[in-house]
């Protein structure tokens, strides 16, 4: 896995997502299309725990979680921006999605939640906030965030 086919993996998402109202409509859709089991997470499960082995994702740590910034927003990929973050039983920094914020839970050790939610897919509104929490394990959180923004709070 490189992060070119990475890339080319999540243009090919995104292109589905393009335009749709970040929502509950969208999160069922998510996890009935694209869900766990389906070949879509196992793909992506697979190139993300590919690229943290490789050292290209989850480049950085800091508070006791490994993230990194794999993509800018982009119009091959309309618009979204892609992190990955590395959590074990961890809260991360609060912060604000004004645009909302699409994310793919991918336990790697244990029966880790993100949120409380298990393998698959959360959506989270514009202007929803969160202390992102993983519980009960480890797991990979790819993180897709319309035109890149986050806020983050004191």
């Amino acid at each position: 896995m490189t992060p070119e086919a990475f890339r080319q993996q999540i243009a090919a998402l995104t292109a589905q997502l393009a335009g749709r109202a970040l929502d509950a409509e969208l999160d069922a859709w998510l996890n009935r299309e694209h869900g766990a089991g389906s070949t879509t997470y196992r793909d992506l499960k697979a190139a993300c725990e590919a690229g943290v082995a490789a050292g290209w994702l989850c480049d950085r740590e800091g508070g006791g979680i490994r993230y990194g910034r794999v993509f800018k927003p982009a119009d091959d990929l309309h618009g979204f921006s892609v992190d990955v973050v590395d959590m074990a039983d961890v809260a991360g920094p609060h912060h604000v999605h004004p645009n909302g914020e699409i994310d793919l839970v991918l336990p790697i050790e244990g029966d880790a939640t993100f949120d409380g939610r298990p393998a698959g897919w959360v959506v989270c509104p514009p202007g929803s906030a969160h202390r992102p929490t993983v519980r009960g394990g480890r797991a990979l959180v790819l993180y897709l965030l319309p035109q890149g923004r986050i806020e983050f709070t004191r």
